[in-house]
């Protein structure tokens, strides 16, 4: 209407009322739509705005706003005048845009916190990974029960006691997505292994007891790039399970959201009230030991598989409208494939590929004697190795057909005083070479003198001449390749009837020339 002229003052009038805002403010909302934008980096009549030039800055100074002011205030000085003095430590002085006038740090504040969303600025300051906290997600749509499984490894923040040792009990466990229903689970005293996603597999597929009433094959599986869900054996038995394998991006925690929400569960409503809980921190060297008495490892399983069942039966998510991950599962038509447990059980064994032979001792494997009472009378028979991985007191042999025939135990065990013993004198010589590690980068260290004027670095090295020439001489000694020498001494002729190269012939000395005293002492 005002660029046909016939914009009115009724017109703003009762556009002001409508919007309830004063008609001057409208009068400036028309000035402002008629006026030509101003060119990159410059103020506005009216308010100061965040450029794609000035943007670099606050990722150059990784968020802090006030650096960034000075910068600008520093970069328009030294336009003023030239030579003067730039920011120390600052963005080089072509970075910075020329603003004429700058805003004042309350403005530019301001401006930052209008034209710059929050994860913007926490990306600034804390890295991308710390601004996906503030992203949008969009969910997935809810199928059916066994269709999607996701799996993942979670620390418990505490300490529990384990054969002696205190140490940090890993969880694996399977969650299926349609129902929040937590399949399988298994708790591993230490770092989890292959072995740890292996047993929890077993108990999410198998349905009879003690496990079930949830499980059964399913479709497909979620998890990140771990190292032991992408080993050989896990994606092996998946497979042979006939489930597609789904492995996530890197650094992607929102792409399986079940299980990370499980994993948040379990720090708020279990580990968190258990004893010797401690809150997630930066590592410390070494680990504080608990205050309190610790749990054992026994009685910290009983109590995560006692919250796994309330989860399972008592606990109701948002997600399932006030019912329970059991009633889900068990209002859910979908049938279930199982598959018998023995079946289970050797689907979720490794298998090296070898053909070993039973013998008068059992059946070596890895320079091992296993022996069962049924091998009684089979002695010459080729059979199959299956083991779990790092369980190598017993392993499960299978004919070349892949029927099991029984457990076999290791031959002449050692016995617990004798592990015991050996424990304790491996982890002395673990101490002795870290003492001696950090001894030699105590004297790799370079030190430098302190200054408090610009002056080029001084190293601190004083060493007298001798001591440099015995430090010199004792390396040289211990360099006992350098001190070889392997072809002084020519070696024998061979005999007559061995059929020896022309090339090696000419290297051997004569039958009739004895050694020379020189080459008699020379070792």
């Amino acid at each position: 209407m005002r660029s046909r002229r016939e914009l009115t003052t009724g017109h703003v009038r009762t556009t002001a009322q409508c919007l309830g805002v004063s008609e001057r403010t409208v009068w400036r909302w028309l000035a402002d739509a008629t006026t030509p934008p101003a060119h990159p980096g410059a103020r506005g009549d009216d308010r100061f705005e965040i450029t794609p030039d000035i943007r670099v800055l606050p990722a150059y100074w990784r968020g802090n706003a006030s650096a960034v002011h000075r910068e600008l205030v520093t970069r328009a000085r030294t336009a003023a005048r030239p030579g003067g003095a730039l920011l120390p430590g600052g963005a080089p002085q072509a970075a910075a845009p020329l603003l004429d006038p700058v805003p004042s740090l309350s403005t530019f504040l301001r401006a930052l916190r209008r034209d710059l969303t929050a994860g913007e600025r926490v990306g600034y300051r804390k890295g991308p990974e710390a601004a996906r906290a503030l992203d949008v997600f969009a969910k997935r749509p809810r199928t059916w029960r066994n269709h999607v499984w996701e799996a993942d490894h979670v620390q418990a923040p505490l300490r529990v006691v384990a054969d002696g040792d205190l140490v940090h009990p890993y969880v694996t466990w399977f969650i299926d997505c349609a129902t929040k229903a937590i399949t399988g689970v298994a708790v591993t005293p230490g770092p989890p292994t292959r072995a740890s996603v292996l047993a929890a597999l077993r108990s999410a597929i198998v349905r009879t007891d003690p496990y079930g009433p949830f499980g059964g094959l399913p479709e497909h599986v979620r998890f990140d790039r771990g190292r032991d869900f992408l080993s050989r054996t896990v994606t092996t038995a998946l497979t042979a399970l006939n489930a597609d394998i789904t492995v996530l991006p890197p650094y992607s925690p929102h792409l399986k959201g079940g299980i990370e929400n499980l994993n948040h569960c379990v720090e708020t409503m279990l580990f968190a009230a258990l004893p010797g809980h401690t809150p997630q921190q930066p590592r410390r060297r070494p680990d504080r030991t608990p205050t309190g008495p610790a749990l054992s490892f026994r009685d910290f399983t009983a109590e995560l598989l006692a919250w796994v069942t309330w989860w399972n039966t008592e606990h109701r998510p948002a997600a399932l409208n006030g019912a329970t991950p059991l009633q889900a599962w068990q209002a859910d038509p979908t049938p279930l494939n199982d598959i018998p447990a023995a079946d289970v059980w050797s689907f979720t064994l490794e298998d090296d590929g070898r053909t070993r032979t039973i013998t008068s001792h059992g059946v070596c494997f890895r320079n091992r004697d296993y022996i069962a009472d049924w091998m009684t009378g089979q002695a010459g028979r080729e059979v199959r190795v299956r083991f779990m991985p790092h369980h190598t007191h017993e392993i499960e042999v299978c004919t070349l057909h892949g029927r099991r025939l029984g457990t076999a135990h290791l031959a002449d065990q050692a016995t617990d005083e004798q592990r015991a013993a050996l424990r304790h004198a491996r982890a002395t010589r673990a101490r002795r070479l870290r003492a001696e590690a950090k001894a030699a980068e105590q004297l790799r260290r370079d030190r430098f003198a302190p200054v408090t004027q610009p002056t080029p670095a001084h190293r601190l090295d004083a060493i007298t001449v001798p001591e440099a020439a015995r430090e010199l001489a004792h390396h040289h000694e211990d360099d006992l390749a350098r001190l070889a020498l392997p072809d002084l001494i020519p070696p024998a002729p061979p005999p007559p009837d061995w059929a020896t190269p022309d090339t090696l012939k000419a290297r051997t000395r004569p039958t009739d020339s004895p050694p020379t005293p020189a080459q008699e002492d020379t070792p």
